[in-house]
């Protein structure tokens, strides 16, 4: 038996795939630098919603509005990609943990200078 379920597998192999396409199909030239984070995959393997990074933050609300755009198109492309019965409906959202990890190291760094002047 396979270590992990399947929809484990569609989801790394969906995170892998949507990001080659999105970098080397989708010709949109206001996208910016973005990372497919990560996906998450429903069990039906109905639905995935797939989570992206954008670098610049003034941009993040127009390039989700791309991709949102683009969704037809890149399920179109997974189709031919991929060996599937049904190619999931791709819903995209931002990946806030980046950002909640830096905050987090920003708020360890404060205690540590608390600490070191409080000594």
């Amino acid at each position: 038996m396979l270590p992990y379920k399947r929809s484990q597998r569609v989801r790394d192999l969906l995170r892998e795939e949507i990001a080659d396409i999105i970098c080397f199909k989708v010709k949109d030239p206001r996208i910016g630098f973005l990372t497919v984070t990560g996906v998450d995959v429903t069990d039906d393997l109905k639905i995935a919603v797939v989570y992206v990074s954008i670098l610049k933050e003034e941009e993040k609300q127009s390039t989700l509005d791309i991709l949102h755009a683009a969704k037809s198109f890149i399920r179109s492309e997974l189709s031919k990609r991929l060996k599937m019965k049904f190619i999931p409906s791709i819903d995209f959202r931002l990946d806030a943990s980046i950002e909640y990890g830096n905050r987090i190291e920003q708020l360890l760094g404060e205690i540590r200078k608390k600490d070191e002047h409080s000594s």
